[in-house]
């Protein structure tokens, strides 16, 4: 006997779920990722959301709520003022959509939190959206991961960011930003005196995008943690932003991570050298912690004897 398709049925119970929430002051968090909601259940609970005064986060993750749920989200977001934490992630939202949810992430300023990752924002996508960051005076966390921004809309969305004074952590991994993206990125770190943590990890980001980037790197006083993984940027990249590190006397960094490549004797000493002046620095490869603050750092790059016996005896 074939499955009963969850739709009309789920779609039922989010309808009961959120009359029953209209007026309640108890619950603070509504965790309904992954329900099959669509578009029409999405609607309901944004209705509720207009009427209720308790709910702080929300999580609508993977529930394919599509152009529809983007224009009810949008909406709520238009009355709403207590949610601050709010995760839309794997909701098929498109270019299309995001010009719905550009329009709320402009007005509102008490969202604080915001997953728009695992979607399908595009060019469109990055230029609505980033034009909504610039004027955004609310968010402090974006995480807009697994998307599809490239050229023109990466760089849309970087400026956007250069312009933005409350933003503090950014997720841009899984991308297509490239050395275009990279640049303006370079840009909005010169621009911004707010942003914590970056993480630009697997954006095809080449030699060229990793020494634009670190420009702004060179000039930034407030990023603290970068995240650059799976970007193509070989060892004069590496080079590039350590050395960014070196000119820059304010720097706040605390961690950098470099793709895991083989390392150059120039990118090793290198690495020393800025562990020397910035001893409170983690830098790691691929995001292992193979690589830790000074006290071990010369382990790691001298070849190590092989230790036969336990595991718990061998050196890490």
């Amino acid at each position: 006997m074939g499955q009963p398709m969850p739709g009309p049925f789920l779609l039922q119970g989010a309808k009961a779920l959120a009359l029953s929430l209209m007026a309640n002051t108890s619950v603070v968090s509504l965790d309904l990722a992954d329900n099959w909601l669509l578009g029409e259940g999405a609607a309901a609970i944004a209705e509720m959301l207009k009427e209720n005064h308790s709910i702080s986060a929300v999580d609508l993750s993977d529930n394919k709520m599509g152009i529809e749920g983007a224009k009810a989200i949008s909406a709520m977001l238009l009355e709403n003022t207590t949610v601050v934490v709010l995760r839309l992630s794997g909701n098929e939202f498109d270019d299309h959509a995001a010009k719905y949810l550009a329009d709320a992430i402009t007005a509102n300023s008490k969202v604080e939190v915001l997953d728009l990752s695992y979607n399908k924002f595009g060019h469109k996508a990055g230029e609505a959206l980033g034009a909504a960051i610039a004027e955004n005076i609310g968010l402090k966390e974006l995480k807009i991961s697994w998307n599809h921004l490239h050229s023109e809309g990466a760089v849309a969305l970087a400026k956007g960011v250069g312009a933005n004074v409350f933003l503090k952590v950014l997720d841009v991994s899984y991308n297509g930003f490239g050395n275009s993206g990279a640049a303006a990125l370079g840009e909005a770190l010169r621009a911004n005196n707010v942003l914590e943590e970056l993480n630009v990890s697997n954006n095809r980001i080449s030699v060229e995008g990793a020494l634009r980037l670190a420009v702004g790197l060179r000039e930034n006083k407030t990023l603290k943690i970068l995240r650059m993984i799976r970007n193509p940027m070989q060892n004069e990249g590496c080079c590039g932003l350590l050395k960014a590190l070196q000119a820059n006397s304010g720097t706040g960094m605390e961690i950098l991570d470099l793709p895991d490549i083989a390392w150059s004797k120039e990118l090793a000493e290198l690495c020393e050298a800025v562990q020397t002046l910035l001893p409170n620095l983690l830098l790691r490869r691929g995001g292992s912690t193979r690589l830790q603050r000074k006290s071990l750092l010369a382990v790691e790059l001298r070849p190590q004897p092989k230790v036969l016996g336990n595991s718990h005896n061998a050196v890490p």
